[in-house]
């Protein structure tokens, strides 16, 4: 019997010729499917990520859509909101301009009988250039023909010097607020005299004895 050598471990026959790392066993090597399943988890990932990609970029464009909607309907209600402010402006300049209406007639009749002097004459003309800052316009002469959309005859005669209804007197001006007329001016008006144009149409058909003969007509006999 052979003594065994203690603290000494007994280590693999090696072959003759063959190096120490031949000794060792080799890890056994992957084989093709296990290779190909993690190319597939891959696509699977990247198909995943594109679908969800794909619905951010959806909901990007409707909340991006929804956005440019309320953009719009916020311009159109600050214009509606600008227009009804300038409408409800507009109406209550009006409305205040009208019921000055009667100390402007005051004044203008003051100025006609030449009663508009000393103070009441500044007070007078101060009225008159704040009306006109607000907007106030006066309309209506003497001699201009009658329309009836800002004329109120309250007068009517006839003239033979007129060719068309033609207002002849203003009674009470007119008033305007840009296009919008707040009183129409009351005027006399004059229309061309009955029969007058009938009458000079009649005389210029008329014509002289002497040339219902013409000349070089047959001789008598």
């Amino acid at each position: 019997m052979t003594e065994e050598t203690p603290g000494f471990d007994e280590k693999p026959d090696v072959p003759s010729g063959a190096t120490p790392e031949d000794a060792e066993p080799q890890a056994a090597s992957p084989s093709s499917e296990e290779a190909a399943a993690p190319a597939g988890d891959a696509s699977a990932q990247i198909a995943g990520l594109t679908a969800q990609l794909d619905q951010v970029r959806k909901s990007l464009e409707e909340r991006t859509a929804d956005l440019q909607r309320l953009q719009a309907e916020f311009q159109n209600y600050r214009r509606r909101v600008e227009r009804d402010r300038i409408a409800v402006k507009e109406i209550a300049i009006a409305n205040l301009l009208t019921e000055l209406l009667p100390v402007l007639d005051d004044i203008g009749r003051a100025r006609e009988h030449g009663e508009l002097v000393g103070g009441f004459k500044s007070v007078g003309e101060s009225t008159e250039v704040v009306a006109a800052k607000m907007g106030l316009q006066q309309f209506g002469k003497e001699g201009e023909p009658f329309d009836p959309t800002i004329h109120e005859a309250l007068m009517h005669s006839y003239a033979p010097d007129v060719t068309e209804t033609t207002c002849v007197a203003i009674l009470q001006p007119g008033y305007r607020i840009g296009e919008r007329t707040i009183r129409p001016a009351r005027v006399a008006v004059a229309e061309p005299q009955p029969g007058a144009q009938t009458v000079k149409a009649e005389g210029a058909d008329e014509k002289p004895a002497g040339d219902d003969k013409e000349n070089g007509g047959p001789d008598e006999g």
